[in-house]
């Protein structure tokens, strides 16, 4: 079966199979199609099928016309008949990995997806998990799963992990050229997933198991978040001592060892980073053990957009306003710059709390024409100079590229700045505060 599974990939003859086509699973079924392989995504939602389908994108970094060309060409077939998993001979599981509201790991996507794959499990398939979760996933709840087909692992199937790299908008690093860590549950099983992802992958780096692939996901991710909560705490401590944080983090970084800059901000966004620490901290604790830095971390980090509120209300004071019925533009809600994805976003917060406080609250975003707040739909506001000069305070959440800062500064009354978006401002310097 190996050898038979390898000369398919080889030969660009294997049929690969993507479940799950958001922000991991389109970009990767858009590369293996690319290099000429078949591809099927698999997704529950129909409205993202069709889309697909029809030679569309709603993928920030993958443009309609690279899937249409796909769809037109038959290289890539999205659909929603989880029968269609028997055709496939390499599946990719690239779900969902959410948190409870009790900050548990929700594993239920993958588990969904892990039971389609079994019901049409046949010898000489791969299949890898990709959707980032704690150390033991794959061993643990996967493998036990695929072993109730009777089929043997690592002989007449092949189970590995490979957590997924992706930066969106990131335009430098991409799936080709960001390395990839491999590690299967058995050494045919490394084997084999490395040779997969080699074909749109540069660098493939082997590791010895699932579990230290999976450990390995979650160490970068770990490491960002406590990073980020070290300069947020600095960032409190220099509002203390009324010095410039980031002025501070500009003089660190000229350090050319030893140092790597971060930056503060209004909290953490996204799927990644606010989400995945959890994983490692919740399954140390079924261990008896109690991470602390990573406690400690997510401590600090959520509750930045309380202190963006804080600091607004602070300069309102200044400017002999009260927060309560100020008029307040908040700009960018997507969790990072140039980017539509709003999951977990500190800008919904950062909404939420100055609307408690008793503020009018309107938002601006490029790339986001509405969100959903307290199950009502608020839509994106016009950025104009008579909206910016009638507006009490201009938050910047998001650092859009988009923006003309030096207009948005110019038109109005006060602007706070969570982001030092402003920096390069040269006129009206007085209007702008920073985080």
């Amino acid at each position: 079966m190996f050898e038979k599974l390898k000369e398919k990939i080889e030969k660009r003859k294997a049929v690969v199979g993507v479940i799950g086509l958001g922000y991991v699973g389109l970009p990767l079924a858009v590369e293996y199609g690319n290099q000429g392989f078949k591809v099927l995504g698999f997704d529950i939602s129909k409205k993202k099928v069709d889309l697909i389908n029809s030679g569309r994108s709603d993928i920030d970094d993958i443009a309609d016309v690279q899937v249409r060309k796909l769809v037109q060409k038959g290289l890539l077939k999205a659909t929603s008949n989880f029968a269609l998993l028997k055709n496939a001979d390499c599946i990719s599981i690239c779900v969902p990995t959410p948190l409870s509201k009790t900050k548990d790991p929700d594993v239920s996507y993958i588990l969904a997806a892990v039971n389609q794959v079994k019901k049409y499990l046949h010898p000489g398939q791969l299949v890898v998990l990709e959707s980032t979760t704690y150390p033991g996933t794959t061993e643990e709840l996967i493998r036990p799963i695929l072993e109730e087909t009777g089929l043997k692992i690592g002989k007449e199937f092949f189970l590995a992990f490979s957590p997924e790299r992706v930066d969106p908008a990131n335009k430098n690093y991409l799936i080709k050229n960001t390395p990839r860590v491999v590690g299967g549950t058995t050494p045919l099983c490394t084997r084999i997933a490395k040779l997969f992802y080699e074909q749109i992958i540069n660098m493939v780096v082997p590791v010895s198991s699932t579990q230290s692939a999976e450990m390995a996901k979650l160490l970068e991710n770990t490491f960002r978040s406590v990073n980020i909560g070290l300069v947020n705490e600095v960032a409190l401590m220099c509002d203390r001592l009324k010095i410039d944080v980031w002025e501070i983090i500009e003089a660190a970084k000229t350090k050319p060892f030893g140092f790597m800059p971060f930056y503060p901000g209004p909290g953490l966004g996204g799927h990644c980073i606010p989400i995945d620490p959890h994983y490692l901290s919740w399954k140390l604790k079924s261990l008896n053990y109690y991470a602390r830095f990573i406690e400690l971390a997510g401590d600090i980090n959520s509750h930045m957009p309380e202190y963006v509120v804080e600091r607004v209300t602070r300069a309102l004071n200044q400017v002999k306003k009260t927060v309560k019925g100020s008029d307040i533009l908040v700009l960018g809600v997507a969790y990072k710059k140039d980017i539509r994805d709003v999951r977990e976003s500190p800008a919904l917060d950062v909404i939420k709390l100055l609307q408690n406080a008793g503020a009018k609250v309107k938002y601006n975003d490029p790339h986001v024409p509405e969100i959903l707040m307290n199950c009502d739909t608020i839509r994106s506001v016009k950025l104009t100079s008579p909206l910016l000069k009638r507006t009490d305070c201009v938050v910047i959440v998001t650092d859009h590229s988009a923006y003309d800062y030096d207009w948005i500064v110019k038109n109005s009354k006060l602007v706070f700045d969570t982001r030092n978006a402003c920096k390069q401002v040269k006129s009206n310097r007085g209007k702008i505060v920073k985080l």
